[in-house]
């Protein structure tokens, strides 16, 4: 079956008549018709928060063929086109000159070579060809491609062993209708096996569009000598900050050592890079919308179409500050001035950011001084390294978290508040001058 005629057969399961009022229910959901136009406030109100209901999860087989973003075009013009803005957000900010303790604090790890920030989902397959971080196995492509994602559910974990380039020759385009939707639009389906593994019987505990979303904007690791993609826990309950550490320094065990991503050379240290932990942050403890909202909700919203009685859902993907519309119709129920609140915010979590990495430089230094002096037993030397390892956990993982502490502040401090307390605990476990 050629991909017109598998387009053509799943159109037809999803029942879109002519001249009948439907609702196509998830992220790609709805066109709500009636016989009289609608005022866009009327329109906006009769359309539920999207991705509610809960996901599907893939069914794992041989042989399906990836439908991309230009195969819908026909049948949904205006999601499509609202998709294809994502062009726009074509700015890159350089961390590394941002923030020039990175170039310490993730030596020797690529992230201290090379650090941008993503352009978006248009640009994911561009940005991962042209990093400065060379690329070896297939691993690299989890979450950019719906390609690699539809390897793997057809080869399972081999997918993983794959070289870089060879998948590279497979891929056509980045995140698209298929990473969310499968292909079946008008239903939210979790085509990244890991996440089902991860949730376990939480699965259908979690709003659609917040799965949709955590698929890949959360934190993960490549499975030690496998190289799979994985999330270091199995419920929603094991998944704050220091459940995840806990897991990465007693349950997952290398030749007996905690798991690490890279290890500092001048100090011995074993450090875990935090990845993207927007899904954990969003709904862990201490957050106000998460539960409330979806990811979708936020970042992108429902429009009302051209015909002036149907609503869609927008795939211009942005932040909820730059939707003026969103602020007027939601969030200025609750907030005054949203924009200046979130600025505040994200301003003082970013001062301690930086504040705390400087003290981690100064960690960094101190110990590599104290390797290099040889006064100090490897006992002395482990023990401080431990500490040290998880102040750097807790401050990145408040870091690479992209809201900058809009997604639950008090979260974001409370890891900032351990990062800090465990810095100065590691300082002063050094011998006086």
């Amino acid at each position: 079956m050629d991909k017109k005629e598998q387009k053509r057969k799943l159109h037809d399961l999803i029942g879109i008549g002519c001249g009948v009022a439907v609702l196509v229910i998830g992220i790609i959901s709805g066109i709500i018709a009636s016989n009289a136009p609608l005022d866009r406030a009327t329109a906006l109100a009769n359309a539920s928060h999207t991705g509610r209901n809960v996901a599907k999860q893939v069914e794992t087989m041989s042989g399906v063929t990836v439908l991309h973003a230009a195969d819908w075009e026909e049948e949904y013009p205006e999601i499509y086109a609202s998709l294809m803005r994502n062009q726009e957000n074509s700015e890159i900010v350089n961390y590394l000159e941002e923030y020039p303790q990175l170039v310490t604090l993730y030596e020797p790890y690529g992230f201290s070579k090379s650090y941008g920030s993503a352009r978006g989902h248009f640009y994911d397959v561009d940005d991962i060809l042209e990093t400065g971080r060379p690329h070896a196995l297939a691993q690299c492509w989890t979450c950019k491609t719906p390609d690699f994602t539809n390897l793997v559910n057809e080869m399972g974990p081999e997918a993983y062993t794959l070289s870089f380039d060879e998948v590279r020759e497979l891929v056509s385009e980045g995140i698209s209708c298929y990473s969310c939707h499968a292909n079946t639009p008008g239903e939210i389906t979790v085509t990244h096996t890991y996440v089902i593994d991860a949730l376990g019987e939480d699965f259908e505990k979690v709003p659609a569009a917040d799965l949709a979303c955590g698929q890949c904007h959360v934190e993960y690791y490549f499975y030690p000598g496998t190289g799979v993609t994985s999330l270091p826990r199995t419920s929603l309950s094991d998944m704050s900050p220091d459940a995840i550490l806990s897991y990465y320094n007693n349950d997952l065990l290398v030749d007996g050592e905690p798991f690490a991503d890279y290890t500092n050379p001048r100090t011995g240290v074993r450090q875990i890079k935090v990845q993207h932990p927007e899904f954990e942050t969003f709904l862990g403890e201490g957050s106000i919308h998460g539960g409330q909202f979806t990811c979708a909700d936020c970042h992108m919203g429902m429009v009302v179409g051209e015909d002036g009685r149907s609503t869609y859902p927008n795939h211009y993907l942005t932040s909820p500050l730059d939707n003026e519309q969103l602020i007027a119709d939601e969030c200025s129920k609750c907030h005054a001035d949203l924009v200046s609140e979130v600025r505040d915010v994200q301003e003082k979590a970013d001062a301690r950011t930086r504040e705390i990495a400087d003290q981690l430089v100064e960690l960094t230094e101190t110990l590599a001084k104290a390797v290099e002096s040889g006064e100090y037993t490897e006992e002395e030397l482990n023990a401080i390294r431990a500490v040290a390892r998880d102040a750097q956990f807790y401050w990145d993982f408040v870091f690479v978290e992209n809201s900058n502490g809009a997604h639950n502040p008090k979260l974001t401090h409370d890891c900032l508040d351990k990062a800090e307390t465990l810095t100065a605990q590691a300082l002063g476990m050094f011998k006086s001058a």
